[in-house]
């Protein structure tokens, strides 16, 4: 199903203050009418843009998409071309900035619409097209550092990348970000395990 854009500002604004709330106050505090208050709205505009929970929710993912693939900016990434040692540097960047500054709120959102589209198989389509955008660049990425597996290598990739994530924003090492380097060798470490077996 593919990903459309926010468009119109109000819209962007609505998805934009849908993520804070999830982030802040959870799926429970996702309603419409706290999303008109928090986005300083008047009463039922956020109604009147996404008319169901679904249709809110569906409006999240896609901006949480838009969002990361800010952070993941693709023109960034190494061309497939550039060796192993440009993506690993283009790997731990990216995990650095979603670690710190604003970026980890982003996270946060990321893991209740996780939960909730288990929950609901309508939201789940939405969120696996949202998340192939990102996969898909990287295991071609890996395919070209000379995976022999690159499905199972990205499954592996992208399981570690969100355990850390996790980890670090959410789990028993909240209070600690790695610095960049440290992302540079644990990164190396894994794909040299991966790439040179």
């Amino acid at each position: 199903m593919p990903l459309r854009s926010a468009g119109p500002p109000r819209t962007e604004l609505i998805a934009d203050t849908a993520l804070t709330l999830l982030a802040e106050r959870g799926m429970r505090g996702l309603t419409h009418r706290a999303v008109d208050e928090a986005a300083g709205l008047p009463q039922g505009s956020t109604s009147n843009h996404a008319r169901t929970r679904l249709a809110l929710l569906e409006a999240a993912v896609r901006r949480q998409a838009e969002r990361e693939a800010e952070v993941l900016n693709p023109a960034e990434m190494p061309h497939p071309s550039a060796g192993r040692e440009q993506l690993v540097a283009g790997l731990a960047m990216a995990l650095h900035r979603y670690l710190t500054g604003d970026h980890r709120q982003l996270l946060v959102s990321r893991y209740e619409l996780a939960m909730e589209a288990t929950r609901r198989p309508e939201l789940r389509a939405y969120y696996d097209a949202a998340g192939a955008q990102f996969r898909e660049p990287l295991e071609v990425l890996l395919r070209a550092a000379g995976s022999t597996a690159p499905e199972r290598h990205t499954l592996s990739l992208v399981a570690w990348c969100d355990g850390l994530m996790f980890s670090c924003v959410a789990g028993s090492y909240h209070a600690t970000a790695p610095t960049q380097e440290e992302l540079r060798s644990s990164v190396g470490e894994l794909l040299q395990g991966m790439l040179d077996e």
